[in-house]
């Protein structure tokens, strides 16, 4: 029964943690788009304090999809032996999604600072990481191909 407990909670974080991956970048869009200016500085000012109490909120989902998987993993053995080599894959990938969540971070530094120089444009191709990635683990996951 307590494995159960242990997959619904992972499957809480990470469903938590992607919604924010999944907005924050499109925050990033609506901030490449404000123009320079006075004018524009309290839309800019709004648009920066969501993606930073966003971008906190993350964290600790982060965190606990990595605890619950973990103790998934380490703890039941699930993915652990020979023959699973989509779990190898699928650990490559929260690699990528710990890199991108990072990314994100530096990205926003950019922002309040004002240093940042990407179009709107370049943060719609950046919000489709995380898409790619949630459909490559899920098909991972529930396929195991390899």
């Amino acid at each position: 029964m307590e494995l159960l407990w242990i997959k619904a909670f992972h499957i809480i974080f990470v469903a938590s943690w992607f919604a924010g991956l999944f907005y924050l970048p499109r925050i990033f869009v609506n901030l490449a788009m404000v123009e320079a200016g006075e004018a524009h500085r309290a839309e800019r000012e709004r648009l920066q304090l969501m993606a930073r109490k966003l971008y906190r909120f993350m964290l600790p989902l982060m965190i606990g999809t990595l605890v619950f998987g973990l103790w998934l993993w380490i703890g039941y053995g699930i993915g652990m032996g020979s023959g699973n080599g989509w779990m190898h894959a699928k650990l490559l990938i929260v690699v990528l999604l710990i890199g991108y969540h990072h990314i994100c971070g530096s990205l926003l530094k950019k922002f309040e600072a004002g240093q940042s120089t990407r179009s709107h444009v370049w943060f719609r191709w950046f919000n489709e990481a995380p898409v790619i990635m949630l459909i490559a683990s899920v098909i991972l996951v529930v396929v195991k191909p390899f």
